[in-house]
């Protein structure tokens, strides 16, 4: 009787390697290291038969100089004559015995091989094309009904890429068979034993006995013997398929299982020696060309990809070297990953190019990604890695991304789409017939059946993989050349502010006392000559003391500005709506006849700044709402609090003049005015002196106005460890 069938989901774990047995088309003898006999297979008529065998291959043992079973000729055991294989496994001899074959000389397999298949393998323009002329041939040489080429894809899957079939025999051209066809260990072994042959799937196992009493016959590891035993699981397996007799030839590439050639017939059929050494010599043409034309492509595709970078690298080197500009070059950035979108996310900021997500969405996945920690990552299944991007796995179902910093969130993604695939399967996978035995067993069904797969985009190469991380290396460079020559302008421009500063001062120190003494002797010739001056003349000397002391006020205002920018900052926690007060205390007593109608907030913020420099740049916003409110019969100026991600600070709206938005960026410079002097007193320092006191605390400040409609005047401080919750109202 047949051994007992184990479970199906056993399988992946069945000990193939060392079944201990061999099929009945041939026989073995094990030999110990002596070179005795230590076990043989029970279809011999005995130890001595076993013994008598090997005695007679002799010498020639010592051809044995690697694991791979050799051929070692032909011996002739009681008339019938036997061609012999062998090989070491560890310290034991394995050989094996199958009925002879008369020599084909010239006609042999192996040279018919030569003549006709490795010509037109050399011609081959595709890896398609290699494989259509791989099944002809082998079918030609072995006589299968059904030889097919076959590839594993990442899962293990098999896709069928050429077939050449006889009638009568059900065509797989374009289907898959499932990874669980061929279990992991059974995908290793076939990578180091390049053939093996069933040729009746309905033997019955030959046992190995040993010599020596109580000798394990699973012991003997049968890796590369040609006869072993295969897989009870397997044997039924070909049986529901309809197939007697069986020949697989691996095709390996590099060190990597790429694929089999897969031979099946109805009937059983026994192959000779030769031409088994033709089909395995096959396979390995077969996998040498595959190997060569993958490598070229790959080559290609690299040259190709580095050619699409360092046309990127190029472009954002002859600009400013800012990342964003990666993004104002779509079409590169696009064409190197092969991708539909891309973005430049550098912290907070986004810039897109092509189709992608929302910038809500991508900062959301910018931040998981760099999370990570990782340099390059890709994926083309992102739903399973990151469900949120379900909601726009149309656009973006496969990201590559690659992190420009490890502190900051600088990345570059690109996007590709969902990629619907069909899918052929040669029998339903999720299928596991059962029947009333309790145990599960091989799909019974390989009848065509479709399934659509979702959630995938078309997977990154390792060409892409390798070109994304050259990007990253070429970008670190250009960035950390940038900041280099950012640093230099920098020391530079702080030299130079340093002396414009040290000339400031001393200009306008300088200038003080001329114009004292311009506004001192005019008066004197008022006071002493003013009788017999005319009213002309006086009224010349009333203009040269006003210019005087406006020039005066102007060194004054030019002397505190340079001050701003030498005075180290002592900073502290600032109660600013009590500061708020103070002012507005200030200017009601400046101007005791007007009624300025003052809505502070109570909620302003405690911030961490230099109380001096603070209050200064507090008295010029509401000094500038009390001033341009004059014109107003009711004039309204408003305080509130501003609070956001970037930090606190205040903002100072009035009902005044205002002023045109598009002249904003003059408002904060020195000697800016958008009035006249004689409508509006003042030097042109107050707003220019804010914005440096606001950015040496490292904040922004801000401006809006439309003309007659009043302004609104704000800065932000960043947070600070002196900061503190709001100010309630009413607090002191």
């Amino acid at each position: 009787m047949n051994a007992p069938l184990p479970d199906l989901a056993l399988c992946a774990s069945e000990p193939i390697r060392v079944p201990g047995a061999i099929q009945p088309h041939g026989r073995m003898a094990v030999l110990g290291p002596d070179g005795a006999l230590v076990a043989w297979s029970a279809n011999w008529a005995g130890a001595d038969a076993a013994r008598r065998a090997a005695g007679l291959v002799g010498a020639r043992l010592a051809a044995l100089d690697g694991e791979g079973p050799a051929a070692l000729g032909r011996v002739d055991v009681d008339g019938a004559p036997l061609d012999v294989l062998g090989h070491r496994s560890g310290a034991l001899v394995l050989l094996e015995f199958e009925p002879a074959v008369d020599e084909a000389g010239t006609q042999a397999p192996i040279y018919s091989l030569a003549r006709h298949f490795l010509p037109l393998l050399q011609r081959a323009g595709s890896v398609a094309e290699l494989a259509d002329l791989a099944a002809r041939e082998i079918k030609r040489l072995t006589g299968f009904g059904r030889t097919l080429v076959y590839r594993f894809d990442e899962e293990g899957h098999g896709e069928v890429l050429a077939e050449c079939i006889d009638p009568g025999y059900d065509s797989y051209q374009g289907h898959r068979f499932p990874g669980a066809d061929v279990p992991a260990q059974a995908r290793e072994l076939y990578r180091l034993n390049h053939i093996r042959l069933i040729p009746d799937a309905s033997y019955r196992p030959v046992p190995l006995l040993g010599v020596e009493a109580g000798w394990e016959p699973a012991s003997l590891d049968l890796s590369h013997a040609h006869l072993r035993s295969v897989s009870p699981v397997h044997l039924e397996y070909m049986r529901n398929m309809r197939t007697l007799a069986s020949m697989s030839v691996s095709i390996v590439v590099g060190d990597r299982l790429w694929g089999l050639i897969s031979c099946h017939d109805h009937a059983p059929r026994q192959l000779p020696f030769q031409t088994r050494a033709a089909c395995e010599h096959l396979g390995r043409l077969l996998s040498l060309q595959i190997g060569a034309k993958e490598d070229n492509a790959e080559v290609a595709q690299r040259l190709e990809l580095r050619r699409l970078t360092l046309q990127l690298v190029a472009q954002l080197a002859d600009s400013d070297a800012t990342l964003q500009q990666l993004a104002g070059e779509p079409g590169l950035l696009l064409h190197m990953a092969r991708a539909g979108g891309a973005a430049v996310v550098l912290n907070d900021d986004c810039w897109t190019a092509g189709e992608t997500p929302e910038r809500e969405q991508i900062a959301a996945l910018a931040h998981w990604i760099a999370g990570k920690g990782v340099e390059t990552w890709a994926c083309d299944r992102l739903v399973q890695e990151f469900p949120p991007a379900a909601a726009f796995r149309e656009r973006a179902c496969g990201v590559l991304a690659v992190s420009i910093s490890q502190v900051h969130r600088h990345l570059v993604l690109w996007f590709r789409p969902e990629l619907v695939r069909t899918i052929r399967w040669a029998g339903d996978p999720r299928k596991e017939a059962t029947v009333g035995d309790g145990r599960i067993h091989p799909r019974r069904s390989f009848a065509s059946w479709q399934q659509q797969l979702r959630g995938r985009s078309l997977p990154w190469s390792p060409a892409e993989l390798a070109a994304a991380g050259e990007l990253r290396h070429a970008l670190i460079g250009i960035v950390l050349r940038r900041a280099e020559e950012l640093a230099e302008v920098a020391t530079e421009l702080g030299r130079v502010n340093k002396e414009l500063e040290a000339f400031s001062y001393t200009v306008s120190h300088d200038l003080r006392a001329p114009m004292r003494h311009i506004a001192g002797y005019v008066d004197l010739v008022q006071d002493m000559e003013g009788k017999q001056l005319s009213e002309r003349s006086m009224r010349y000397l009333s203009h040269v003391k006003e210019a005087a002391a406006y020039a005066g006020h102007l060194v004054d205002a030019l002397l505190d500005f340079s001050r701003m920018g030498r005075s180290a900052l002592k900073r502290k926690r600032v109660d600013t709506h009590v500061l708020v007060e103070e002012l507005v205390a200030e200017l009601a007593r400046q101007e005791p006849a007007r009624a300025i109608e003052w809505q502070v907030a109570g909620d302003l913020p405690v911030l961490w700044g230099d109380p001096f420099l603070l209050q200064v740049a507090l008295r010029n916003l509401l000094g500038n709402a009390a001033k341009y409110t004059r014109t107003r019969s009711r004039a309204l100026v408003r305080v509130r609090a501003v609070r956001g991600p970037e930090g606190e600070g205040i903002e100072v709206e009035d009902n005044g003049v205002g002023f045109q938005q598009k002249y904003v960026g003059k408002l904060f410079g020195v000697f800016q005015r958008l009035h006249q002097t004689e409508d509006f007193e003042g030097t042109g320092i107050g707003l220019a002196s804010v914005r440096r006191i606001v950015e040496r605390h490292g904040g922004t400040v801000w401006a809006r106005g439309e003309p007659d409609q009043g302004a609104v005047f704000g800065f932000s401080l960043p947070a600070g460890k002196g900061d503190a919750k709001p100010r309630e109202q009413g607090e002191d």
